[in-house]
Order: C-alpha cells, then sequence, then structure tokens
C-alpha cells in the first residue's frame, strides 16, 4: 500500500510534499537485507515478499525520478536486482517458478507480483535488456496472441455486482484481449530491444 501510495504522489505532483518524503524514508527504513520488502517486519522466512517488494520499489522509482532522491533509487535498484537474481520468477535451487500464478498476465495487478509488472519495474531501474530477464521476455512473448495482442489472466478484481468487495471500474474480460496489458507487454519487449514500437 505504501509504495502504491508514494508511487502515486509522486505521479500526481505531490512528491514534494513532506509527507511524501516521508514515506519515502520509512519505505527505504523498511527494506530487507535481501532488497526486497515484507509487511511484517517479524517474518519468520529468510526472503521478503516479491509481492510487497515490486510495488515498493516502483514507489521509489517514480519518487526517485520526481525527485531525484538518490536513496530511493538505490533501495529500488537493491529491489531490481532481488527480481534478477531470480531470474525474475525462478526459485534459486530448483530454477522452477516460484508461483504458477506469477506466469499470468493480469489486469490491474494492484499489488500482486507477476512476471509482467516485474518486468515493467525491472525496465524503469534501466536494466530492462539485462540478460537475466530472458526467460521471463520469453514467457511473455509466448503469451502473444495470434492477432499481436495479450489476454487478461488472473483477474482480481469483481465486477460491480459482486457481494463482496466489487470494483466500480469494468477493466474488461478475463481471458479477452486487454488493451493495457498489451500496452504493458509492448513496453516490457521495446525496452529489452525485443521489438519495435511499430512491430
Amino acid at each position: 500500500m505504501q509504495g502504491n501510495a508514494l508511487g502515486a504522489c509522486a505521479r500526481l505532483g505531490l512528491a514534494e510534499d513532506e509527507r511524501a518524503r516521508r514515506l519515502a524514508e520509512a519505505i527505504i527504513s523498511w527494506q530487507w537485507p535481501d532488497g526486497g520488502w515484507n509487511c511484517d517486519s517479524r517474518a519468520d522466512g529468510h526472503r521478503s515478499s516479491f509481492h510487497e517488494t515490486h510495488r515498493a520499489a516502483w514507489g521509489l522509482q517514480e519518487y526517485a525520478a520526481a525527485t531525484g532522491h538518490e536513496g530511493a533509487r538505490a533501495a529500488a535498484d537493491r529491489a531490481v536486482e532481488l527480481f534478477l537474481e531470480h531470474r525474475v520468477f525462478r526459485r534459486g535451487g530448483t530454477g522452477k517458478p516460484i508461483n504458477a500464478r506469477w506466469m499470468s498476465t493480469p489486469y490491474p495487478s494492484y499489488w500482486h507480483y507477476d512476471v509482467l509488472s516485474a518486468l515493467l519495474v525491472i525496465d524503469r531501474g534501466g536494466r530492462g535488456a539485462d540478460p537475466r530477464a530472458a526467460d521471463a521476455l520469453d514467457h511473455l512473448e509466448a503469451k502473444r496472441r495470434p492477432d499481436g495482442r495479450w489476454e487478461a489472466r488472473a483477474q482480481w478484481w469483481r465486477p460491480a455486482d459482486s457481494p463482496r468487495t466489487p470494483d466500480v471500474v469494468d477493466w474488461g474480460r478475463n481471458g479477452e484481449p486487454n488493451l493495457m496489458v498489451t500496452f504493458r507487454a509492448l513496453r516490457a519487449l521495446v525496452a529489452a530491444g525485443r521489438t519495435s514500437v511499430g512491430g
């Protein structure tokens, strides 16, 4: 939540607000030694959470871009390195996917980690063409439909008529071509030099 809030503040022109600065510094202070974050400061695991890490990193990237804050940039860069150490989605010991759901292309992803969201954070960190992202980029290319678009998969939101936590926005049907997923996928591929804007 804090990473999303910071990123939204930066995008809305509020990065110079004192409250944004305090939020950025708090997020930086919560970073784990492995480069990630976890919402539970007393978590039992040896690794931070990729779910919490990708939004914290994005928020710090946005904040650093708006303010030039070097501590925010450095903290976000450590998170990008964590993702790349795992080749975006692979277990360190076995090389298998850490979580099968990460292989989907949801929109919006909210706070959930997935390959496409991670590739965009890696790109914002200037590392889109890092060879350790190749497996994730191959996977993303394989998801492209014959018509050149991508589908939204693993929907996290509920329709407005849902009795439980409905969204007021219809983000599109799961499994259908999705403009935002397509835009985001092309952005990641262009950053990695895998396709041109027109291709």
